[in-house]
């Protein structure tokens, strides 16, 4: 009898398995820290920062090894404009990276000046509606008087309907 073939598994379950002996020697324990940098640290320091590496203090033979490292330094590059302002928000990012791990793990921040690469994000193409689906949003949203509100829920309308219309095919 034949054994049945294992479910695909999505290509991000094999990030840290693949990358782990690069984001080691960085000083990574997982890529968790760099594909959450937006999220730890904000969207608007993230677009101009970058974390390079974790450099751990080496323990002296003699330490305990039960007990915690001392904390690291973060290094992040910074683009040369935006530098003088992550350096003031130091403590900020500091106190991210550790609420972000759950412990004191990053005593200090080096900044390295340089470009920083960003990753463009595409927008999802605007969906296309029947004459008929656009006027039962056009019903909906038509008692709103508040016009910024009466635009984000045609948006959400319109994102609503279009979804159904795919589900239903």
């Amino acid at each position: 009898m034949r054994r049945p073939r294992p479910l695909a598994r999505p290509l991000a379950e094999f990030l840290d398995v693949c990358l782990s002996p690069s984001l080691a020697a960085q000083g990574f324990a997982t890529s968790d820290v760099i594909m959450a940098w937006p999220e730890i640290v904000g969207e608007r320091l993230a677009a101009f920062t970058q974390p390079l590496k974790i450099e751990w203090k080496r323990k002296a033979p003699h330490a305990d090894p039960e007990a915690r490292p001392e904390p690291a330094t973060l290094v992040i590059r910074v683009e040369s404009a935006f530098a003088l302002e992550l350096q003031h928000m130091a403590p900020t990012v500091i106190d991210r990276v550790n609420t972000y791990y759950g412990w004191r793990c990053i005593g200090k921040i080096v900044l390295k000046q340089g470009p920083v690469r960003r990753v463009e994000k595409k927008r999802p193409a605007a969906p296309v509606l029947t004459p008929a689906d656009r006027e039962k949003v056009d019903r909906a949203v038509q008692p709103i008087e508040e016009e910024a509100l009466k635009a984000a829920l045609d948006r959400l309308g319109q994102a609503i309907v279009s979804s159904g219309s795919r589900t239903k095919a």
